[in-house]
């Protein structure tokens, strides 16, 4: 399976075109990228979650799009490592269950291996939690598995400012509850980036066949 990084960040109707292409085709693909300031409302969104009128939004600076991907208001920024997993669930008969839990617990066991900070999963309001403190939320989830084939994936607050979580209740929760690599003391450089997305490659290798990595 073919990995890309990205440097440069992606606007994220780039993404959804890219994704398009990749679900048409059926062609496996792993993304790693950052986009710029950017809300997404999943198919499950409330509009009460939406705390400031788009017009708001959009002098900001900030993109708002609705999108077919499970769960409700989320947001992207710079610094925010996001992993986009577009794989053939029928190819490869897999279940959606296998391959949530083990896109988690892929992701549970890199940011442990990087920075020795312990995450836990909430069945109740998916995304990726603190151990030492549940109510802080660290890494948001939101996947499509339109024709058994997936898109969309995890998002990591790495560096992010998470300002633009202000404007929205994520996921339904409080926005104060949303933390970040950074905002924990911890160290955010790019050496760590790099090694945890070297992680996510291996542990996401270990359910899914061999991949080829390559940077745009």
């Amino acid at each position: 399976m073919k990995i890309i990084e990205f440097r440069e960040k992606i606007p994220y109707l780039r993404y959804l075109e890219m994704q398009e292409k990749l679900r048409k085709f059926r062609k496996e693909c792993i993304l790693f990228l950052e986009h710029a300031p950017t809300i997404t409302g999943g198919i499950n969104y409330n509009p009460e979650n939406l705390l400031v009128k788009p017009e708001f939004l959009e002098s900001m600076g900030i993109q708002i799009h609705w999108i077919q991907r499970g769960g409700d208001f989320t947001a992207h920024e710079p610094g925010q490592l996001v992993l986009y997993s577009h794989v053939d669930l029928k190819k490869r008969n897999l279940s959606i269950r296998f391959y949530l839990e083990n896109l988690l617990r892929s992701v549970i066991d890199s940011v442990r291996s990087t920075w020795d900070l312990h995450l836990i999963s909430d069945s109740d309001s998916p995304g990726l939690y603190l151990e030492s403190n549940p109510s802080q939320k660290i890494c948001s989830i939101g996947v499509n598995f339109k024709s058994f084939f997936t898109s969309h994936g995890i998002a990591f607050n790495l560096s992010n400012d998470l300002k633009t979580f202000r404007c929205i209740n994520p996921c339904g929760r409080n926005w104060m509850n949303m933390t970040s690599v950074k905002d924990l003391g911890l160290d955010f450089g790019l050496h760590k980036r790099d090694e945890l997305i070297s992680y996510l490659k291996k542990n996401l290798s270990s359910f899914l066949e061999p991949m080829n990595a390559s940077s745009s």
